[in-house]
C-alpha cells in the first residue's frame, strides 16, 4: 500500500502510513459488512472520482467480486466509517452489491484524517482545491500551522501556502480550477490582481480567451497600474532589485505574500503581508516573536 516512490514524504507522516500499512493483515478478520452500514471517510478530501476508472472498476466487481477488502473503523454515530478504500465502496454500490469484504480497526479521529489526506496525496491526482482543501484540513481539524502541516507532508511551508491562497478565491473562480477550465498557474497569477471585484470577470476572460500565464501577467500588471497618474514620467528606482529581493525573502519566511509598498526618496515605506484566517495571523505572529499571552 506504501508507494516507496514518493520523495516528498515527511518522516512524520510517512512513519504514521507505515505502521498502519503493516499492521498484520494475517491475524485480522475479513467480515462481510453491509454498505448500508458504512458511510466515507468524513476527511476525504477528494470530492469528484473519475466517472470511467469508477465505470471500470464497477464492471470487475460484477464479474469477480471485491478482492481487496476495505479498512474500516466503528463511527462513533452509527456503523463505520472508510478508512481506505472509497472507491471500492462507491464501486460496488453502483454494482448493487448488499455487501463488501471490511477489516475493521481501531484507529483515532487524528490518524484518520491523516491518512486519508495523505492516501490521496499518494496514489491520486486531487485537483489544486481539493489538495488546498486537505491542507486547510489538517490545519483546522488538528490545530497545526503550516510549518507543522509542511514538515508532516514533506513539503515547503511556501508551497503549502501556495494552496491555501487559493482558498480566498471568489466561488465563481473555485469552481473554474475545480473543474480544470483554469490552471492552478493561472489562478495564482489571478491573486495577484489588485481590484478583487474585477476577479471573476478576469477568470472568464482568462477561459474564453484562452491566456496564457505570462499574458495573464501582462494584462494583470496594466490593471493593477491604471490608478497611476498619466503624463508623469516614471523614475526607476535603482534600489527596486534589492526592494524584489526582500520581497522574496520575507515571503519564503511568512509563507505568504509580502509586498512593500509606497518607496519614496527619503527610504519610507510599507511592508503588508497577507493572511488567510486568525489562525494564519497567529502563526505569522509567532513567526515574529510576538506573543499577546
Amino acid at each position: 500500500m506504501t508507494n516507496k516512490n514518493n520523495k516528498g514524504l515527511g518522516r512524520g507522516i510517512e512513519a504514521l502510513f507505515q505502521e498502519f500499512d503493516e499492521t498484520n493483515e494475517s491475524e485480522e478478520v475479513v467480515t462481510e459488512l453491509k454498505l448500508a452500514d458504512i458511510r466515507p471517510n468524513p476527511y476525504q478530501p477528494r470530492k469528484t472520482f473519475d466517472e470511467k476508472s469508477l465505470a471500470e472498476l464497477t464492471d470487475s466487481i460484477k464479474k469477480t467480486g471485491v478482492f481487496q477488502p476495505i479498512i474500516v473503523r466503528k463511527s462513533t454515530v452509527k456503523g463505520y466509517e472508510i478508512i481506505a478504500g472509497e472507491r471500492r465502496f462507491r464501486a460496488s454500490k453502483l454494482a448493487d452489491k448488499e455487501t463488501i469484504p471490511a477489516i475493521v480497526r481501531e484507529i483515532d479521529e487524528a490518524s484518520m484524517m491523516e491518512i486519508a489526506v495523505l492516501e490521496n496525496l499518494q496514489r491520486e491526482d486531487l485537483t489544486p482545491l481539493e489538495e488546498a482543501e486537505a491542507y486547510n484540513t489538517l490545519m483546522e481539524k488538528l490545530n497545526l500551522t503550516q510549518n507543522q502541516v509542511s514538515e508532516r507532508l514533506g513539503k515547503s511551508r511556501p508551497y503549502i501556502a501556495n494552496y491555501l491562497r487559493l482558498l480566498g478565491l471568489p466561488l465563481e473562480v473555485k469552481q473554474m480550477l475545480q473543474t480544470e477550465k483554469l490552471s492552478m498557474g493561472q489562478a495564482r497569477t489571478l491573486l495577484a490582481l489588485k481590484n478583487k471585484k474585477q476577479l471573476v470577470a478576469l477568470a472568464q476572460k482568462t477561459v474564453h480567451d484562452n491566456l496564457t500565464v505570462r499574458q495573464l501577467e501582462q494584462l494583470i500588471a496594466k490593471m493593477n497600474g491604471k490608478g497611476a497618474k498619466k503624463g508623469k514620467k516614471v523614475v526607476k528606482d535603482p534600489n527596486e532589485p534589492y526592494y524584489k529581493q526582500s520581497e522574496t525573502a520575507l515571503q519564503e519566511k511568512f509563507g505568504t505574500k509580502v509586498a512593500i509598498k509606497n518607496r519614496s526618496k527619503s527610504g519610507k515605506g510599507k511592508i503588508e503581508i497577507d493572511y488567510l484566517s486568525t489562525k494564519d495571523f497567529n502563526r505569522i505572529l509567532d513567526i515574529l516573536g510576538i506573543s499577546l499571552d
